[in-house]
């Protein structure tokens, strides 16, 4: 997963990171929300630069689609795509981001997908790829993200599972984390 990682953009997006930064001597790391990060990037980008979308159902990409053209109409966006892919999806993605030649691919399915299909589509085309898990959902309204008092206080994990109690299976691998980080594991 380390080789995966680091063909991407990587950046701090949960405490759990940040605290592992720190514990490793990075003293000044501090959480950078993916989900605020994409949009920073998008805002600086050139007028030859260009954006491909993938990520979410059809409707919540579109969506964003139609809202970053509103936002940012200055910005080309290549093209967008849902994030339900077949291996014969993933095949006509490749040839279509190597065609479009996209400065940035944003891709949003959340962790380990997301960051095996950023590998696979790099051999294909190089560009920056950036793993978004749910940001388009936050983007669009579809998933309201925590409130300011939980997110100051490196709590968005639980928020999300308070008013997602079906995360359960995927945040139980964070009390063994914190766990080992603090007996120095990590």
């Amino acid at each position: 997963m380390r080789l995966i990682s680091q063909k991407g953009v990587g950046y701090p997006d949960g405490i759990g990171a940040v605290k592992s930064l720190k514990k490793k001597g990075a003293r000044n790391a501090i959480r950078i929300p993916g989900s605020e990060l994409w949009l920073d990037i998008i805002s600086s980008l050139n007028k030859e630069d260009s954006v491909y979308l993938i990520g979410s159902t059809n409707a919540v990409i579109e969506a964003t689609f139609d809202k970053l053209n509103q936002i940012y109409p200055k910005v080309k966006i290549a093209g967008y795509k849902n994030g339900f892919l077949n291996e014969n999806d993933i095949v006509t993605l490749e040839k279509e981001i190597s065609d479009k030649k996209p400065t940035v691919v944003f891709v949003a399915q959340g962790s380990p997908r997301q960051e095996r299909l950023m590998q696979r589509l790099q051999e294909s085309h190089q560009a920056i790829y950036m793993g978004l898990g749910g940001s388009f959902d936050v983007f669009t309204g579809n998933v309201k993200r925590a409130p300011r008092l939980f997110r100051e206080n490196g709590l968005e994990w639980f928020y999300r599972l308070l008013s997602q109690p079906s995360r359960i299976k995927r945040q139980k691998v964070l009390l063994p984390f914190f766990i080992n980080l603090h007996l120095g594991k990590y």
